[in-house]
């Protein structure tokens, strides 16, 4: 009887587990499984419009990120026409966890910045925001690199990555997620934890003094605000930007 009993619990265990499965993989890109709506997750990006962001400073216009025929939410480089800048959520947000699909090109540099205030008083998102790094590590050259705080899922120019972790090459997709609570910021990349920084304690303060960011007064100080994508000169995309507030 116990054996019966302890076979029906492993066989209802693992058709659990199938069902998990086969509802994430129905989910696709862009879309939340029924467990995130039911913890509370939210789509930024609908894989269809760009609804809920604009352009830093300059509202909702037409602007160089677009969305392409497969869902990416996609920063054309090599486009005039339109204006160029960083993309702002409307919302602003302050105790959080995001989630999003990151794809850079060859040799690209771009960002996620937080903590964003928009006002005309700062020219760009990356002098009040604090940025979470994204870059081609494999092609971007060879001095850039020298700079362990440049890396792929660092707090860009204050902390190498906490942890040993491999960033996609150029057209893979990246996994990445960032937490704030309070003023504690917490960043991971592909599943490994690379940052974590108290931002209210004097140990920020002074880092911050001792940066390239100490001429920008209102750098860092906030703990809510918009976030930020970041306008480069080469392509960078996203998918499944999703957000939960705490």
């Amino acid at each position: 009887m116990k054996s019966t009993l302890s076979k029906a619990v492993t066989l209802l265990s693992l058709i659990a587990i199938i069902a998990c499965q086969e509802n994430k993989e129905e989910a696709g890109p862009n879309t939340l499984s029924e467990i995130e709506m039911e913890e509370g997750w939210t789509l930024l990006f609908d894989g269809k419009t760009t609804d809920g962001w604009h352009l830093y400073n300059a509202g909702d216009v037409p602007s160089a990120w677009i969305v392409t025929e497969n869902g990416e939410l996609y920063c054309k480089p090599d486009t005039f026409e339109v204006m160029h800048g960083d993309l702002l959520t409307d919302k602003s947000y302050s105790n959080f966890e995001m989630k999003f699909d990151w794809k850079i090109s060859e040799a690209g540099n771009s960002g996620v910045f937080i903590n964003v205030q928009e006002d005309e008083a700062y020219p760009t998102a990356w002098t009040t925001g604090p940025e979470y790094q994204l870059l081609d590590n494999l092609g971007i050259h060879a001095e850039y690199l020298h700079d362990s705080t440049h890396w792929a899922g660092c707090l860009y120019g204050f902390q190498k990555n906490l942890n040993t972790v491999t960033a996609k090459p150029a057209g893979e997709w990246n996994e990445s997620m960032i937490k704030q609570e309070n003023g504690r910021v917490q960043f991971w990349l592909n599943g490994v934890k690379t940052a974590d920084q108290d931002l209210t304690g004097e140990e920020w303060k002074e880092k911050v003094a001792n940066s390239n960011f100490k001429t920008f007064e209102a750098f860092g100080v906030a703990t809510s605000g918009h976030i930020a994508l970041q306008d480069w000169a080469k392509g960078v995309s996203f998918r499944n930007l999703k957000i939960r507030e705490n």
